[in-house]
Parts: C-alpha cells; structure tokens; sequence
C-alpha cells in the first residue's frame, strides 16, 4: 500500500480464516479491535499483537500485522523483550482468564508493575474454553465444569484487583455485547503511555454461555451498568435513576429524587491518586451493586524502557560504548585445550 493512504478496517484483516465457534465473544472482540485500528494512525508494519495458549490467543492469526504466537502465560516476557528492542511498536497482548491468570499470573504481574508501553487484553469468560470447559481462575464459587464436578471451592480472581495491586498504570473494563464501548475503551488504551491492563467481559457458547447476562445484555444494562466518564457522576437506571454514594469507607446505592442530597455522590476521575478510591469502585459487584465499566485508573509515571535506556546512555557516558568481545574476556576467564 502507498506510503500516506488512508487505512480501512478490512486493511488489518488477515486472509485466515476465523476458527471460533460461532457465537463466540471473541468475533465481536476482534471486529473492534480491526475497527479501531485505523483510527490510531499507525502504519501496519509497527502494529504487533502477541499471545499465549487459549481461545483467544489465535488473535495473532486474524489480524494482517505482525505478531507472535508464544507460549502459555510467557507473553509478558515477549512482549517486554520487545519493548525495549524497538520503541517504535505499537504493541498489544492478548490472553485470557487461564493463560493470564493462572499459569501466566506471575508473568503477568511483573509486567504490569513494570510498565513497559504495551497494551494487554485480557478476555475473561470465567472458564477454559480451548481445553473444553475447566474452571478457570475466574470461575464464580460453587462452578460445576469437568473439573470441578461437585463445585468450584476456590475464591475466584479479580482481574481489575489483580491489576490494581500490580501497580498497573491503566485499568479498564469493557465487554464484548457493545463495540462502541470496546473501541472507546481500546482507543484509551493507546493513548496511554505505559502498560495499559483491559478486562474484556466475553461470552463462551460452548462451555460458559451468558456468564455475565444478569447486567450486561441490552435489556438490563442500563439499570445494571454504570458506564465510567471522568467527570460524571456515577449514576444508572433507565427509568429510576440511582447514584452510588460514599458512606466512610463504604458505597451505599440510593435513588434519586427531589429529596436526595448530591453531598457524597461519587464523580468519577480516573486520574484520582488514591488507591483507595479505585480500590472502591473494584467493590461495585452484581448483584448488590451495578458493574462499573470504562477506564478505573490512568496515572502517568515513567515507562520501564525509557528508565532502562537512560541507564544505557548513562553507562556509556561513563564507561563508553564497548565491545562485546570484551565483556565476554573480562574477569576471569580460563582457556580449554
């Protein structure tokens, strides 16, 4: 394609074909990523998207970028390797509950307290879908799969906790019943300079199907949702309309009316410092509370390649530019006839 034409959607799909099952999230997930792709303005050949083991991780095959498909959970190591290798990328990761929450959860954590300037798609359907229906870190409590017959003992992750406890200089949540706000949320990651972590809620047909229908379909959302705006105040209800307010150190829902005071409702701002404020809104759980979704946290604080760049430049001001040669013979070294 000429250097300076404009790109389209069907520019970043891939001439393979699409091997999920029908109905799966992950199409409708793909699609906005394809869709907001020529938005960003950034030319093919520097888009890479790399991923581990799973369902999800086939995304690589389906997007006309370039791209790795690694091994199970290792992808932060690729795509931090990378990072600091070429700093031209744009470069996203994509993985799911079990890839990057259980075998991967370690590697994932190290990343995200890192920030290297990648963005991470994390697809959470609450189970394994590629090993054919196992319950996955993020299975609810009492979850009867194939390896779990009796019932899930185990107390399931929060990826957004998790994020948040990392470290993680961008959070958000978006799901795949609504593309608009998959891309709006993607197109924040992007602009973010620094490791960008996104929950995609994400429907399994097959082995988990409608896991989060009770408040995410069209015909409960609006009372079930609360849709993240820096600036707005957290309200929902299609014909009632309720506020989350503040009550020490506990979130309480109200109705709205003539008599409600605003004192204490809670106006968003993903760039509030505190853990503790971000750390509230990861409480707002179904079904006592509606699901937040949107961007929970954007902070701006240095990436882990530009610290390790300077250390470079700082070395070779002090030191010079050397020669590996001799960094392999300094020290001891010993001659083998």
């Amino acid at each position: 394609m000429a250097e300076g034409t404009a790109l389209d959607k069907k520019d970043f799909q891939s001439d393979q074909i699409v091997r999920w099952c029908p109905g799966c999230g992950d199409y409708a997930i793909l699609s906005a990523v394809q869709s907001v792709m020529p938005d960003l303005g950034i030319p093919r050949e520097k888009v890479v998207f790399i991923s581990g083991i799973g369902c999800s991780s086939r995304f690589p095959y389906y997007m006309n970028t370039y791209g790795f498909h690694t091994i199970h959970g290792r992808a932060p190591s690729i795509v931090t390797g990378l990072r600091i290798a070429n700093p031209d990328l744009s470069i996203w990761m994509v993985t799911g509950d079990g890839d990057g929450l259980s075998i991967g959860g370690n590697h994932l954590l190290h990343v995200l307290r890192r920030n290297p300037d990648i963005n991470i798609l994390l697809f959470n359907n609450r189970i394994y879908g590629l090993t054919k229906g196992q319950y996955s870190p993020t299975s609810e409590p009492g979850k009867k799969t194939k390896s779990s017959p009796m019932g899930s003992l185990e107390t399931p992750v929060n990826p957004l906790k998790f994020a948040l406890a990392a470290e993680a200089s961008f959070v958000a949540r978006t799901y795949d019943s609504n593309p608009k706000h998959m891309a709006e949320v993607f197109r924040h990651a992007q602009d973010h300079k620094g490791t960008s972590f996104v929950e995609v809620l994400q429907n399994c047909v097959i082995f988990n199907k409608d896991p989060y229908d009770a408040f995410y379909s069209r015909k409960v959302r609006d009372d079930e949702m609360i849709h993240l705006e820096d600036g707005e105040p957290l309200v929902f209800g299609s014909e009632v309309k309720q506020g989350i307010f503040r009550e020490g150190w506990n979130l309480v829902r109200k109705k709205l009316d003539e008599t409600t005071s605003s004192e204490n409702l809670i106006v968003h701002d993903s760039r509030n410092a505190s853990n503790a404020y971000v750390g509230l809104l990861t409480e707002l759980e179904h079904p006592l509370f509606p699901v937040p979704v949107g961007v929970f946290r954007r902070q701006e604080r240095p990436t882990y390649e530009a610290q390790l760049w300077d250390q470079v430049e700082q070395a070779k001001r002090q030191k010079g530019a050397g020669k590996l040669e001799d960094l392999f013979m300094q020290g001891e070294t010993w001659q083998v006839t």
